[in-house]
């Protein structure tokens, strides 16, 4: 698989990252994991160059309260060297943290869940207007500069889900590696949109693509649309024309799939 570049770090990170937040579940339990199933993709995609896992700390958990299962899931399905083929992408619970101390303290026990002695890419998840304030008044640049020395993090990014100025804002407030973005077809006007893309790039970050098929919606189009698709002269199905269109902007540092089969 083709291999880019990823904003300031120079780090060569797969096109496709592999989203951990949908893995095959045991009786339509989300907080049960298929693990059999679901190693098998993960050791599928790395052995044929996917490099990228994203994960979070409530993922496949039964609410956003308390840690899911996916972080000591990937941490189990990276064992016996696969660790060291790849980065690893989580994110600091935002809504749960209310102290300075609090960020330390999910970062240290998140190391745990990821058997871990560091954190490839760790994010701010899903910053707003009201989280960006509270963390800011907590003291997060000093978290992330302190965690950076520390060795516990190697690059500091955030989630994004609220309006352009805000996101022109805050990529301009620390000296980010990278931001992750909902962007498709569908969504180039939508919370950070082509013109958080263009800025963030601009700047230097990295720009991950979260929702690249608008939750599978855009594997599905409305009659008629592939027919108009067809006309062209290379044929692809709705979701190659969807991720074809996020790969074929130069901004664009890699797009992640909440991977399920």
């Amino acid at each position: 698989m083709k291999k880019i570049l990823f904003g300031k770090t120079g780090q060569k990170v797969s096109v496709l990252g592999f989203g951990c937040m949908r893995f095959p579940v045991i009786d339509n339990d989300n907080s049960r994991i298929d693990e059999e199933q679901a190693m098998e993709m993960v050791h599928y995609a790395i052995d044929n160059g996917v490099n990228y896992f994203d994960t979070a700390y409530p993922y496949h958990g039964y609410d956003f309260s308390k840690g899911g299962a996916s972080e000591p899931f990937l941490a189990k399905a990276l064992k016996n060297g696969y660790r060291e083929k790849v980065y690893v992408a989580t994110k600091l619970p935002s809504w749960l943290v209310e102290t300075r101390e609090d960020m330390d303290r999910f970062l240290d026990e998140q190391l745990e869940r990821l058997e871990t002695s560091h954190i490839d890419f760790y994010l701010l998840h899903s910053l707003d207007r009201n989280s960006w304030k509270k963390l800011l008044k907590l003291g997060v640049k000093d978290f992330l500069d302190r965690a950076i020395a520390a060795g516990k993090i190697t690059y500091a990014g955030f989630s994004y889900h609220d309006q352009t100025d805000l996101f022109k804002k805050i990529v301009d407030a620390y000296d980010w590696t990278f931001c992750q973005i909902q962007y498709n077809y569908m969504d180039e006007d939508y919370q950070a949109g082509s013109e958080g893309l263009s800025y963030a790039a601009e700047r230097g970050l990295g720009v991950m693509i979260m929702e690249p098929l608008r939750g599978g919606r855009l594997t599905d189009p409305p009659k008629g649309i592939q027919a108009v698709w067809d006309e062209a002269d290379t044929k692809r199905s709705p979701t190659d024309w969807a991720l074809q269109w996020l790969w074929n902007k130069p901004q664009v540092s890699g797009v992640l799939s909440g991977m399920s089969t």
